[in-house]
């Protein structure tokens, strides 16, 4: 199993390899007020691949750290209020008969 994994990672590695080498040529990506930037394919596909990954993390930050306060709330039993004694959630155990133990299994 081990060296599948190797395996797969390898093939995707020279698959990435190819497409840079196969798109080297250079291009210009035109922004607003008439600013450009030339550069090869590659580091362009890349640099919009990457800023579609910050977008996507930065979309998602908000739910996750609203999930997180959640459990964290969720961790934390609500403290009583003042002049109210704790009271166990669970009961005390009671005790077992002797006649009602098994031994051996």
């Amino acid at each position: 199993m081990k060296y599948l994994l190797w395996l797969l990672k390898a093939a995707i590695f020279f698959t990435l390899f190819a497409f840079a080498l196969n798109n080297q040529h250079e291009t210009t990506v035109h922004f607003f007020f008439g600013t450009s930037w030339r550069g090869p394919l590659v580091l362009v596909v890349l640099a919009a691949f990457a800023a579609g990954l910050v977008v996507g993390a930065l979309g998602m930050l908000p739910g996750w750290w609203r999930h997180r306060s959640a459990a964290a709330a969720l961790r934390q039993p609500p403290a009583p209020p003042d002049g109210v004694a704790e009271v166990p959630l669970t009961p005390p155990p009671v005790a077992e008969p002797s006649h009602a133990r098994r031994h051996g299994l």
